[in-house]
């Protein structure tokens, strides 16, 4: 067979088994001119995370990196582990996933037993790295995902306080107005993904926490 044809058989074969492929080789890519230094926090997940263009100035001081690839799931975050978690080597690891999980028809239960692995893998291959969850946020466009969200919150909250090192930053609540009403300004016009409005509420969760836990 013809090397190149080879070659592009083999690449198909790669990018069609994981949708994702593109994104991360670009970050190889990327780290392959500028890697991110041993010990800094890694932001892995979903869009909230990819699309959180104001990152390096809401985090600014916080000797952090961001690593999001939209529509993931904790799957994908198991599947790129080694690519995408080992191979920096950080001492803290911010995770959002589970929305989307949730929202393709995975329980709450299975996802949390992939959050389970996915901290396994994490103490047996970055020893003493510290664990936070950046729990499911709310978006008008699942309302109806509502109960599910914070189901599996919740069953993430408990298997992280049994956990040396595992933490929780509610990212569910700050999103609902005093009356319980979901707030309406905060999202783009898909009315999931957060505009400025919600990332300023976003970023801040996330600068509280690294203010009390890990500055």
């Amino acid at each position: 067979m013809n090397k190149i044809l080879l070659f592009l058989l083999l690449s198909f074969g790669v990018f069609a088994q994981n949708r994702f492929e593109r994104e991360i080789v670009a970050y190889e890519k990327q780290d392959s001119v500028a890697l991110p230094a041993k010990g800094m926090k890694l932001f892995i997940g979903s869009s909230s995370f990819r699309l959180w263009k104001s990152f390096d100035t809401d985090t600014k001081g916080m000797n952090a990196f961001n690593r999001g690839f939209g529509g993931s799931t904790f799957k994908d975050a198991l599947y790129y582990f080694d690519r995408m978690v080992v191979k920096y080597q950080p001492s803290w690891v911010f995770v959002y996933e589970g929305d989307n999980d949730l929202a393709s028809g995975q329980s709450p239960e299975e996802i949390a037993a992939q959050f389970e692995e996915f901290s396994s893998r994490l103490a047996k291959q970055v020893p003493g790295a510290k664990l936070v969850f950046v729990s499911a946020r709310p978006s008008l466009a699942r309302e109806a995902m509502k109960a599910k969200q914070q189901d599996l919150n919740q069953r993430i909250a408990a298997i992280s306080s049994k956990k040396k090192g595992h933490f929780v930053i509610d990212m569910h609540s700050p999103f609902y107005n005093a009356d319980g009403s979901l707030m309406q300004d905060i999202f783009v016009a898909d009315k999931l993904h957060l505009n400025e409005k919600g990332y300023a509420i976003f970023a801040k969760q996330i600068q509280n926490f690294v203010e009390k836990h890990a500055k």
